[in-house]
């Protein structure tokens, strides 16, 4: 067994690593043993390895990896795990002794726990980026400092610097941390120790305005209390100001909804034609589809051939949720049976996942299209169209009370989780609603169909497929 002794940086473990693969030691050979605690530094390979190549400490001997291994492993650096090395370099044997294509097989345990890793990292950054709050200072004759307080899960504060350089480019601030603080005056980045919190300020002269404009803001017909706190966890509150205001926010929200509900209608008397549907007070999917079928909430029933309601098994594990019905949908009376249904249950085989233990459906259940010569052209949902007959997609996913809710593109997306979704950022990762505790987001297999080459048809297809096998593992 070789020791091998490094800082635990990704540079130094690079180095170690290349001298590993040079002398051919396997994975199961060696020990790796870091020295200190400090945080991975931001530049983890030189530009001239940006291709993808790794030599080792001679360079005389080139190690050949996929272009995407060196970004994924500069993420994986990041995280707190100590056992992330051992894998890197498991990985890295495996991809330069006869394996190259080991990346894209998501199953397999060490590749399924890289991009669990990663995704942590890429989880910890966003709340950075979305969770620091700066306060004003007066710093001597410059003006003001401005500085916040942040506490990551992982090594991430460094890698998170040229966000908060590109963003606040033009104000001195700094990020103090128990590990790390990260510094900038206007033209230098700099590193220091981390510090104990009380080295942070607790209030400054603007912070009053900041909650009264937060308050104003903040969209009661929105709420969601589950889902705010799973994009917004407890553990963050301490550290944002305006969270001591959300208590008070969610108990006045119903009538602030009630208001914004009659100034709207009083606004725009058009806006009457829309209203939301009305579901029988069953459970029973039968009852649900059939009361569906008179439905007349939206305008949308007046150009469609007839309702599209979901289809599938009472116990359902999974539920596929649509945008609308399509051309095809819309005279056939089922849901995804068209080219992208078609696709669909093409993925679905693929995946492992039995397509006759899943129901489908649409958020709306009205075809709403444009006339093109003979043609009829699909429109994109507008919100009041979402908001009609959003009860009927209630009433489904309350009566099927499924393991897994996947919502197939962008209106599906933000009909669970809220405008802030967004599917190509949030894609391929369970989150909770109210609906089911899993919960994931993909494309809609529409825009697959959509991409413009052949080659971006099959890499789509291919990430659909990764995400499905996602669901497929949950229901395994």
């Amino acid at each position: 067994m070789h020791q091998v002794t490094f800082a635990p940086t990704y540079t130094a473990w690079s180095a170690a690593a290349r001298r590993a693969l040079q002398h051919q030691l396997p994975p199961g050979a060696i020990h790796w043993q870091e020295l200190g605690d400090d945080q991975p530094p931001l530049a983890l390979f030189d530009e001239a390895e940006g291709s993808g190549s790794i030599p080792d400490a001679s360079a005389t001997t080139r190690f050949r990896v996929p272009k995407a291994f060196p970004e994924i492993s500069r993420a994986v650096a990041c995280h707190r795990n100590s056992d992330r090395w051992a894998l890197l370099y498991s990985i890295l044997w495996r991809l330069t002794h006869g394996d190259p294509q080991l990346l894209q097989i998501v199953t397999d345990p060490e590749v399924a726990e890289l991009f669990h890793m990663q995704k942590a990292i890429r989880h910890d950054i966003h709340k950075m980026r979305a969770f620091v709050r700066f306060r004003e200072v007066p710093y001597d004759d410059v003006g003001s400092w401005f500085v916040a307080w942040f506490e990551p899960e992982h090594h991430i504060v460094e890698l998170n610097s040229k966000f908060f350089v590109d963003r606040f480019a033009s104000m001195r601030w700094s990020i103090l941390g128990p590990d790390r603080c990260l510094h900038w005056d206007l033209q230098n980045l700099s590193l220091t120790e981390g510090v104990p919190k009380s080295e942070a300020p607790t209030e400054d002269r603007v912070e009053a305005l900041w909650l009264n404009y937060y308050a104003h803001i903040f969209n009661p017909a929105r709420v969601k209390t589950r889902a705010m706190q799973k994009e917004m966890p407890k553990r963050y509150w301490k550290n944002l100001p305006e969270a001591a205001l959300i208590p008070a926010l969610l108990q006045e929200a119903p009538r602030r909804v009630e208001t914004m509900i009659s100034q709207s209608e009083a606004k725009n008397i058009d806006e009457l034609e829309w209203r939301p549907a009305q579901p029988p007070a069953t459970r029973d999917l039968v009852e649900l589809r059939t009361a569906a079928a008179a439905c007349t909430a939206c305008p949308l029933y007046k150009n469609a051939t007839q309702t599209v309601f979901g289809e599938g098994p009472d116990g359902a594990e999974v539920v596929f949720l649509g945008e609308q019905p399509g051309d095809q949908e819309d005279r056939a009376g089922h849901p995804f049976v068209g080219p992208a249904g078609q696709l669909l249950d093409r993925a679905l085989a693929e995946a492992g996942i039995d397509r006759s233990r899943c129901y489908v459906t649409n958020v709306v259940k009205h075809f709403k299209w444009e006339p093109r010569g003979k043609r009829r052209l699909h429109q994109t949902p507008n919100s009041h169209d979402v908001a009609a007959c959003r009860p009927w997609m209630e009433a489904e996913l309350a009566a099927l009370k499924a393991k897994v809710v996947v919502c197939l593109g962008s209106t599906a997306a933000k009909a669970l989780f809220g405008a802030a979704i967004r599917v190509t950022r949030d894609r391929g990762e369970f989150r909770e609603t109210e609906w089911a505790a899993k919960t994931l987001v993909t494309v809609h297999p529409s825009s697959l169909l959509r991409a413009p080459t052949e080659e971006a048809r099959a890499e789509g297809y291919q990430a659909f497929l990764s995400d499905l096998r996602v669901v497929a593992a949950a229901i395994a």
